[in-house]
């Protein structure tokens, strides 16, 4: 599964942005799909996950709130929205997909497909 995030880009702080990711080569709606996010010196962390079919997401209880997912397997799609940034929230955000059918857990380990990454920079 091929992915590749778009929507990355340079806002102010409260505002809101949206990142897109677009997936190619195998059964979409076979993969959970997950947002994380590294920023400088610092490890990848969780934004939020979201299994094959839709349906509850999962991850970190600090991103809950102001981070939300969301798939259109119709359209091999997913969403992160981003709401309240805060300079803080500055990173690569990358989307990422968990094996087939695979039990996962919402941590950059359980996803082996992950896309080139997309800049976002909250600054005034």
């Amino acid at each position: 599964l091929q992915l590749v995030e778009s929507g990355g880009g340079l806002v102010q702080p409260g505002e809101s942005l949206r990142l897109s990711c677009a997936a190619s080569g195998s059964a979409f709606n076979s993969h959970a799909i997950g947002w994380f996010r590294q920023a400088p010196g610092k490890a990848r962390e969780g934004v939020a996950c979201i299994g094959p079919r839709g349906g509850r997401p999962t991850g970190p209880n600090s991103m809950k709130g102001r981070f939300i997912i969301s798939r259109d397997n119709a359209k091999n799609m997913a969403y992160l929205q981003m709401n309240s940034l805060e300079p803080e929230d500055g990173a690569t955000y990358y989307c990422a997909a968990a094996p087939p059918y695979s039990d996962y857990r919402c941590v950059p380990d359980a996803f082996d497909s992950w896309g080139q990454g997309a800049q976002v920079t909250v600054s005034s």
